[in-house]
This record gives structure tokens, sequence and C-alpha cells, in this order.
């Protein structure tokens, strides 16, 4: 996908998080990018005037689903412009100067050192303590010097923060794949259009408490032959005991049998929104961690 030139790119993390990686693989070099320390200021980014897009994790491959992303998006204006995909790769990340056999501390995000459980099994000595992102941990060991310390991160944080990596390929799972979205405020896709290469489209809707409800819901996607490439409930904050239900379509909003199919489920469900129709990204290939 091709943007403006410096055109600010708003994530939650440290420079050099794997967000960082994905907005760079989607959007090249050339980008402003505008780290934040949670995902709600991430979200905020545009309307605080400090981003023009946001790139989010939605899901691992896994780990399941970025919950608080969809629930962010859910709750925003904004619109899916883009996804990708990119391969996960953990590794032991020091400072300068220090060996495996120097580290009793390793830091990281609660999730990447779940994926390492057979690193950590075989090295029970080292204790585990879960930060608020993987590059930020490798930023503070690197600051503290302190060679006891490690963390678990990506190559491109080591090379931002000068670190040294010590052990490639922690993750239990080699296929251990992020996908993220794109994001954009409304009144910015709005004006450019649909182009033809959009082949994935993302809604959300929420229905009433009644026998076949979701049944119905899915069957004029699957009586035209529409594929369905995911479904996910999520609760409806304020209102317990409430669902929407999000979905991922292989499919364009140009054809008329999706068309179709929008508007007959707009008569069974009690909301209805379009979260964003967009190019179906391909899974990374894997290459040098």
């Amino acid at each position: 996908m091709k943007i403006r030139k410096n055109a600010r790119v708003a994530f939650q993390g440290e420079r050099g998080a794997f967000s960082e990686e994905a907005a760079r693989k989607l959007l090249g070099a050339r980008i402003r990018l505008v780290p934040r320390p949670t995902f709600e200021s991430a979200f905020a980014a545009i309307d605080d005037g400090l981003a023009d897009y946001i790139l989010a994790p939605i899901e691992n491959s896994l780990a399941g689903s970025v919950h608080r992303s969809f629930d962010l998006l859910v709750d925003s204006a904004l619109d899916i412009v883009a996804e990708v995909i990119i391969p996960i790769a953990h590794n032991l990340i020091g400072v300068p100067g220090a060996k495996f056999s120097d580290i009793a501390v390793v830091e990281s995000h609660p999730v990447a050192l779940a994926q390492c459980e057979r690193f950590f099994s075989k090295y029970p000595r080292l204790k585990r303590i879960a930060t608020e992102d993987t590059a930020g941990s490798v930023r503070e060991i690197v600051r503290a010097g302190d060679k006891t310390r490690a963390a678990i991160a990506g190559r491109l944080a080591a090379e931002i923060y000068e670190g040294a990596i010590l052990r490639e390929h922690l993750e239990d799972n080699r296929e251990n794949y992020t996908r993220f979205l794109l994001l954009s405020a409304r009144r910015v896709s709005a004006r450019n259009g649909a182009p033809r290469n959009r082949d994935k489209l993302s809604l959300v809707f929420q229905l009433d408490h009644r026998p076949g409800a979701l049944y119905h819901a899915l069957e004029p996607f699957a009586r035209r032959n529409l594929n369905l490439m995911k479904i996910e409930s999520r609760p409806v904050h304020g209102s317990p005991w409430q669902y929407r239900f999000y979905l991922d379509l292989q499919a364009s909003r140009r054809d008329p049998k999706v068309a179709a199919a929008i508007s007959e489920l707009k008569k069974l469900v009690v909301e209805l929104r379009i979260l964003g129709s967009y190019p179906a990204a391909m899974r990374a290939s894997r290459g040098k961690s």
C-alpha cells in the first residue's frame, strides 16, 4: 500500500516493537513513527492530531485475538484500510558484552514470555518478569547496563537499542504470525473510494436474544457462497450478556452478491457497521529473524 511521504503512523509500544516492523513492511521506510504507551493512546492518536494512521495488532496465530484492539476498533469511528501479517521470531537480548551464563532475569510482554515456554523449561534458573512491551524491555535492560538482565524481543529492537542477541528463535512454534490492521479516520477513507483490489470485508453487528438469530444473520452470506474467514463475539460494554459479532469475509463490496447480503443482514440485526473493505494480506515468508 502506498501513502504519502512522511505520513504519521501510531502504534502501541516503543520503537523496535513488532508493530514497527509491520508498519515498515506494509508502508515502507518513509513514514514517521508515533510510538504510544497504551492501546488507548494509540487509538486516540488521530483525534489528538498526532497521527494520520494507526497500526494495531488484531490477532496472533498462536495466542488468538487481541481483544483490546477489537474493542477499541468497534468503539471508534475508524476504518480498516489495509492489513499486514508478519512472522514473530523471539530473541534473547542482553547488554553488550553479556554472556548467556550471566543472565538471571528475563523480561518481556506476557504473551512473548508465554510463547517461549520450552526455553524456560530448559533453563529453570531464569526468572521471568512481565513488562508492558517487548521493545521497551530491551530499551530498559540496555539502559540499566545490568549483565544479569535480558529481554525477549525482535531483532529490530536489538538493532535500535544496541543490545546483544544471546539466543535466537526462542518461540515454541515457528508458525507464529501476527496480523495487524491499518486504520484511518472514516472521513479520509470515504474520499478515497473503494479500489477494485479490496477483496476482504470486515463488519460487526449486534443481535436480539432470540433462537436462531446468529444462524439467520449468517445465512445470507452462506446462501450466496461467500466465504466466512473469521467470527468473533465480544461483550457490549455497559450491557451485560449482550454481544457483538465481528466477521471477516472473503468478499468485495463491489460484488453485487455482497451488497445484497449486507442489505438482507441489515433487516435481521439490531445494529450493523462495516469496519472496512481492503486487500487481504498474504502470510509473510520467514527469513532471517
